[in-house]
């Protein structure tokens, strides 16, 4: 019976929920969730110097605002030092660890002998090998008896075979001389205890697998699949950087990106299915596979991510949208919306969603129903409301006092009074604009009129023809 599939996914705790960093997230919850298994978090905050408590909370807002539930609580890789020197003291007794006395002074003469004979070589040790009862007592490490002979293969599911060869493999360090582990080791014991069945990560960590498969072959345990994936490039084909905008998820969020829109670009950012641009989440889930990540870098490109965005914004629940309006302007640290203009939003989403790329674009269409009365008008909107526009409007108003309050009742008192001025519609829609929106373009006027109510469009056309 194959065993349910566990991904995971390990950041540091020392900045910001990074874009590369989420959508290898990403790729770890499309995968496990795609199968019915198990996503879970861990954070590597072995560097005790540089993690924060900040960064780890950062983090996890990050991983919900996208939407990204884990299961179980995360797990802490420092809580667990005493597991991981538990292993590096089994590999010792096993025979496939050793005890290194050497001293910073003694490696670093033996690179310096290396560089001035013009080759690179791996450290080894005088100590592979020795006899212990010639053992000093001083501080040590425990280092990984490497093999010194033939090759480690890697089988990646992105990358596809990988040879390294073992003679540029070095008896790395396991555990320090004051206790401590290293990553190479904790993450494969974490990986290994927390039943990991999948390791997707950045192609960076490529070279650390054939290390890692070390520990693995040293404590008889079940190598994970591998697949590393590739990296996201800015527009310019090169390394991703400041230079190149936003970089922290949160940054997206406060830009005004919905998580939907963020979950689908980032998922086609180095994965394909077919020509599918758009999808839902569900969707994404259950197309998912490793073998549609493509090997080469992804680049980041806005335009795209704005239409993405777009088409989600388009496409979603009115209240969802809503929720995640105000979401947005918390973040944002925009003044919330009152309760009455919540209701508003909510009514008139269907009128505000269409082509709005960004919540920003969404709330600066919704100008109509945040304005209050006196609504201000801009330079355009001024224009349009010369003396004749005055007097129409004037005209309007009683008209409106007693229609039925629905477009079909509304369009031909405005047409039949427009035509007794000798006007198309549109020429009196921009003085109809200005008032009910202070500027000249808005949404339809209907639609205007149908959120706002009979009492705030009455008030606004006088209010502009005085």
């Amino acid at each position: 019976m194959t065993p349910p599939v566990v991904t995971r996914f390990a950041p540091s705790p020392t900045g910001y929920l990074h874009i590369g960093g989420a959508r290898t997230a990403l790729f770890n919850w499309l995968y496990a969730r795609g199968r019915g298994g198990k996503f879970l978090l861990r954070i590597e905050d072995t560097d005790r110097e540089r993690s924060t408590d900040e960064a780890t909370a950062a983090i996890l807002q990050g991983l919900t605002w996208l939407g990204l539930d884990w299961d179980g609580e995360p797990i802490t890789q420092f809580a667990r030092k005493d597991r991981h020197a538990e292993v590096a003291y089994a590999m010792l007794a096993s025979g496939k660890a050793y005890k290194c006395f050497s001293t910073q002074e003694e490696i670093n003469a033996f690179r310096e002998e290396a560089e001035a004979r013009g080759s690179y070589a791996v450290f080894q040790s005088p100590w592979r090998g020795a006899d212990p009862s010639t053992y000093p007592d001083a501080p040590y490490v425990i280092r990984m008896l490497a093999p010194r002979d033939g090759e480690t293969i890697i089988q990646d599911e992105v990358q596809g075979t990988v040879t390294v060869q073992n003679s540029a493999l070095d008896d790395m360090i396991c555990l320090r001389s004051d206790g401590t582990p290293t990553y190479m080791l904790a993450v494969v014991v974490d990986d290994h205890d927390m039943g990991v069945t999948h390791v997707v990560r950045g192609v960076e960590h490529l070279n650390n697998a054939a290390r890692q498969q070390m520990v693995y072959d040293a404590m008889g345990w079940a190598v994970p699949v591998w697949a590393h994936i590739p990296l996201i490039h800015g527009e310019d084909g090169k390394k991703l950087s400041k230079r190149h905008g936003a970089l922290g998820v949160h940054e997206y969020q406060v830009m005004g990106y919905p998580a939907a829109a963020m979950r689908n670009y980032l998922a086609r950012l180095g994965w394909s299915h077919g020509d599918d641009e758009f999808f839902t989440s569900d969707q994404a889930k259950a197309w998912f596979d490793l073998a549609g990540i493509n090997k080469a870098p992804a680049r980041l490109d806005f335009k795209k991510l704005q239409h993405i965005s777009g088409l989600h914004i388009a496409a979603g629940d009115n209240a969802a949208l809503l929720h995640e309006l105000q979401a947005f302007m918390a973040a944002a640290g925009l003044t919330p919306l009152s309760a009455a203009q919540s209701a508003l939003m909510e009514k008139g989403m269907d009128s505000l969603k269409d082509r709005a790329k960004t919540f920003p674009d969404l709330l600066d269409k919704a100008q109509f129903i945040l304005a209050n009365r006196p609504v201000p008008r801009d330079e355009a909107a001024e224009k349009a409301l010369d003396p004749v526009s005055r007097g129409i409007l004037r005209e309007l108003t009683p008209r409106l006092q007693t229609v039925n309050w629905t477009k079909e009742a509304l369009e031909p008192v405005l047409t039949e009074l427009a035509a007794a001025h000798g006007l198309g519609f549109g020429k009196l829609a921009a003085p109809l604009r200005a008032a009910l929106a202070g500027r000249t373009v808005s949404p339809s006027v209907y639609d205007m009129m149908l959120v706002i109510g009979r009492d705030e469009t009455i008030g606004r056309l006088q209010d502009a023809a005085a």
